[in-house]
């Protein structure tokens, strides 16, 4: 075997191509990824979503490892690590925002595909299909022992002009509200790398989204994917095709990983 290499792939754009409600792993995809494990590399995935919605994605394309929650979720040999919550007092600051403005709201108070909502006003509002949303009255997120994830219902650009967003981390991939949430891809990596006593030179990372510049940073090699955001392609060291057009096939055929 040559020299080992640690991969990390994002899911949404880099594995999986289609979108929200359409998603599916190119079959080049699914040849690359059997072809790295022959040549003996390490692959682990790299998402923003929580453990409990990629943990599926991960058994079905037969990774054991993984980096989740934006980086502050662990998964090493099939078994979940830890999860690192969010800072609660920043939370609440944003909530507290949201109540005086009369804006919908959510939490991810566990590991689970369902968040927490202290009525039915954000479901009325976004009418969402990408998680179940459950109504627990009384919601409070002082009373919360964790918090992983939170979400505010409104649309561009009230997020301008919420103060509280400014010491959160969040992003927005639905036009109906957007998501607090982790981003430092890097830091997973990192605990995941060190765990197995590996080099930072010898990851090399996959993506193609604003959540995945958390993870383009010096010390490894960056490949964004042909549909990725011109920002992520500017830090890449090498760009593939659309990840629907072998893009995951081509970039390791052409770094030479099997």
């Amino acid at each position: 075997m040559g020299r080992k290499r640690y991969l990390f792939f994002d899911i949404d754009g880099t594995l999986a191509a289609g979108g929200y409600g359409n998603t599916y792993i190119p079959d080049s995809t699914i040849k690359a990824l059997e072809l790295l494990r022959k040549a003996g590399h390490f692959l682990a995935i790299a998402t923003g979503r929580s453990q409990a919605m990629a943990v599926e994605y991960m058994r079905q394309l037969g990774f054991e490892n993984m980096v989740s929650d934006g980086g502050y979720g662990v998964t090493i040999n099939s078994e979940l690590v830890d999860i690192t919550p969010l800072p609660k007092e920043q939370v609440v600051m944003v909530i507290d925002e949201c109540n005086q403005r009369g804006i919908a709201w959510a939490l991810q108070i566990d590991n689970t595909v369902v968040r927490s909502a202290p009525d039915s006003r954000f479901d009325d509002f976004t009418h969402d299909t990408y998680m179940a949303t459950r109504v627990v009255e009384g919601l409070d997120p002082r009373k919360c022992d964790k918090i992983y994830k939170a979400y505010i219902a409104c649309y561009v650009p009230t997020e301008e002009s919420l103060e509280s967003l400014k010491s959160v981390p969040w992003g927005r991939f639905h036009k109906e509200y957007l998501f607090v949430e982790p981003s430092d891809k890097a830091y997973g990596i990192r605990r995941i790398v060190d765990h197995f006593g590996a080099d930072y030179s010898d990851v090399v990372v996959f993506g193609d989204a604003a959540n995945d510049l958390s993870m383009f940073v010096d010390g490894w090699t960056k490949v964004a994917m042909g549909n990725a955001i011109p920002e992520l392609k500017a830090r890449a060291d090498y760009v593939t095709t659309d990840v629907d057009k072998d893009g995951i096939y081509n970039a390791c055929e052409a770094l030479g990983l099997f």
